[in-house]
């Protein structure tokens, strides 16, 4: 399928089969295209490119491991009791009201506080974050933000750090070394701008979309409590319907025959991680939310070499998300809501919302 974006016609992989293969043919489908793996492509609001993601293997394991360590951190224990504090403690100032805004007050300031953790920086330091928004590049209704708030901040951080360096993100990246040298600053700068803009609106979304969830269907509450082990399959169906990512593009180095349509040399094409999600040869209904779904191969979090670093992350907050819902909220209710909606040429793809107005009533 051709799809018309921003002037750029790009040929979609929509089937979860032709998806998984494309994304693991690194050599066809390049990831090494600064500014144009995301759709649209981000030339106007960035000046570097992304790492580890618009790079490809063998250079992409070298520079993923730099920051690895950070994104495993959700694997351990302690750091997940810290997630599960956070959830239920913004919970708890939510629970019972009149009323509370999803995106802003919780959503919102759950993904910023949690980073916090993943970055090994002061929490006060999500109030920065939090600022910025929903997206870090854009602003409502999709329209790039002009400006680069993100690069001065960064800036500014890395400035902090190697006058005077920590055990934080920042400064582990000022005191790395790539092949045998140091980074330069524009390969700092391209970890921080994918860490900061990669797992933002994303996760918001899932967790606004949770929530709406959850106010249709009172019933999946319930599902979960009688058996707490069902959330971990719960988290990962919200995590295959609500994928918050339509597509990924990579870039054909040469001309390419795809599925019988020609992608010319230094053309896109476009991984539709969403329609591969509802692929019906192979989840059984698909547009059902099935939460004791298994297997589920979904893709939300992209396959091969680049699978998303930051997926043990997201996952942490949704399974924490879930639990804290079921152990202490009875019901939830939508008072009013705005949903977000991507506009294109071709389709419209409602994802999360922009606004959603609850109230929660507490268990008894």
């Amino acid at each position: 399928m051709k799809c018309p974006f921003q002037g750029e016609d790009i040929t979609m992989l929509l089937r979860h089969g032709d998806v998984r293969k494309a994304a693991k043919d690194w050599e066809t489908y390049s990831s090494h295209a600064p500014f144009r793996v995301p759709i649209p492509s981000e030339e106007e609001v960035r000046s570097i490119r992304q790492l580890p993601i618009e790079t490809n293997p063998p250079e992409h394991t070298e520079w993923r491991a730099i920051v690895q360590p950070f994104f495993d951190q959700p694997k351990k224990p302690e750091f997940a009791a810290k997630v599960e504090t956070l959830v239920d403690a913004l919970l708890d100032q939510m629970i019972g009201g009149e009323s509370f805004e999803v995106v802003g007050d919780f959503a919102l300031p759950l993904q910023s506080r949690a980073l916090t953790y993943l970055l090994n920086v002061p929490e006060p330091e999500a109030d920065t974050w939090i600022a910025w928004g929903v997206h870090v590049f854009k602003g409502e209704g999709g329209n790039f933000k002009k400006g680069i708030v993100l690069e001065d901040y960064l800036n500014a951080q890395f400035d902090r750090a190697e006058k005077d360096p920590g055990d934080d993100f920042f400064s582990a990246l000022t005191q790395a070394t790539y092949q045998g040298r140091p980074l330069t600053r524009d390969e700092m700068l391209g970890f921080g701008n994918l860490t900061f803009a990669g797992g933002r609106d994303t996760i918001i979304h899932n967790v606004s979309s949770i929530l709406a969830y959850f106010a249709e269907h009172p019933e999946g509450l319930e599902f979960l409590r009688e058996d707490p082990k069902r959330i971990t399959h719960a988290s990962e169906e919200f995590l295959r319907v609500f994928m918050p990512l339509t597509q990924i593009g990579r870039v054909c180095p040469v001309d390419t025959d795809v599925h019988g349509t020609t992608v010319k040399a230094g053309e896109r094409i476009g991984l539709a991680w969403a329609a591969a999600n509802f692929d019906e040869e192979v989840f059984e209904d698909p547009e059902t939310i099935q939460l004791d779904r298994k297997p589920n191969p979904h893709l939300s979090f992209g396959f091969g070499k680049h699978l998303c670093l930051g997926a043990p992350h997201a996952r942490l907050i949704i399974r924490s998300l879930l639990k804290s819902l079921s152990e202490k909220v009875a019901s939830v209710t939508v008072l009013d809501a705005k949903h977000n909606v991507e506009h294109e040429a071709k389709f419209e793809r409602p994802n999360g919302y922009d606004a959603l107005q609850v109230q929660l009533s507490p268990r008894k």
